[in-house]
């Protein structure tokens, strides 16, 4: 039974292992193809990775964007910010803990301390009071930094945001759902790497289904970033965190005054725009909803389009 048992232990630890040298090996590849495209500042310990073209034209304020959950700057990056850098000066950064960002380890994913480090980031980038742009859960942090920190923004350009607890979460997102530390760590550098690249294709279809995936968002969207474990633990924590605080941002909405806009599309897969956009809309004064077709990914799939969703926006 003793020998059984320690080969038992053996076999596993062998398989994992395997598992942690692959993970390091993908890892290893991905960030020597994708290194860090633009700079980097420090706010309250985490070191904030940002994209940035444009310059300020008059009295034009800056656009701010956020990411959603497991995505990255180059989200906005692969077109839209281009679109709108020739009007306006436009950041696109990387949240604590995604991309190229790093999260303070006495930092908390909540949604109130990702939105002080977007404040603190306004303010170290001297980016004045701008327009932020969320995109997913990037929107509720947007909504989170409107909230603690109303004399920073100007306005809210929110895409297929999240603004409400959902009644159901994505299968996408059921890896995610791991509460210990200790066991996320360990999923993220042994089971979730192989796991998403054997599941690429179905995960992808969800995520910007109907709609097609770019053939170049792996690299110019900075799709193979979600393969390094770094992004898994960052995704899940910041999941995990929403109970936190977003049912009680949900009940603060209607003190929100400045122009909001959200634009969903009918098709998202993700997130419910009856549940997110429409609610959003009756929950805040000053709220204009745009709904078209399309699904979650629209920051890609329809660059132009939201693009000239945020020009429209009311701060603009």
């Amino acid at each position: 039974m003793n020998f059984l048992f320690s080969a038992i232990l053996i076999s596993l630890s062998l398989f994992l292992g395997g598992l942690f040298l692959f993970t390091l090996f993908i890892a290893t590849r991905v960030r020597m193809g994708l290194p860090p495209e633009g700079r980097f500042v420090t706010v309250m310990g985490n070191r904030m990775h940002y994209l940035e073209q444009g310059k300020t034209q008059g009295d034009a304020p800056t656009i701010l964007m956020i990411h959603g959950l497991g995505g990255v700057a180059q989200n906005f990056s692969y077109s839209v910010l281009g679109e709108l850098a020739g009007t306006h000066r436009v950041v696109a950064i990387d949240r604590p803990g995604s991309g190229y960002s790093s999260r303070h380890k006495r930092s908390s994913a909540s949604l109130t301390v990702q939105a002080d480090v977007v404040a603190g980031l306004i303010d170290a980038l001297g980016l004045g009071k701008p327009l932020i742009v969320g995109h997913s859960l990037g929107g509720a942090v947007a909504l989170a930094t409107a909230l603690r920190h109303p004399d920073k923004v100007a306005g809210l350009a929110l895409v297929a945001p999240l603004t409400h607890m959902p009644t159901e979460t994505s299968k996408v997102f059921a890896a995610l759902g791991i509460s210990w530390p200790w066991l996320r760590r360990l999923v993220a550098w042994t089971l979730a790497t192989p796991m998403s690249i054997l599941q690429r294709d179905k995960v992808l279809d969800i995520v910007f289904g109907p709609e097609s995936v770019p053939e170049d968002f792996a690299v110019r969207g900075g799709g193979l970033l979600g393969l390094r474990p770094s992004q898994f633990i960052a995704a899940s924590a910041d999941m995990n965190a929403l109970p936190d605080a977003l049912p009680m941002m949900q009940q603060q909405y209607a003190s929100l005054m400045l122009p909001i806009s959200v634009l969903y599309g009918r098709e998202d897969r993700i997130l419910n725009y009856r549940e997110q956009g429409e609610t959003m809309a009756a929950a805040a004064p000053d709220v204009d909803l745009e709904l078209i077709e399309g699904g979650h990914m629209l920051p890609i799939t329809q660059p132009a389009v939201t693009a000239d969703f945020i020009r429209r926006n009311k701060a603009l």
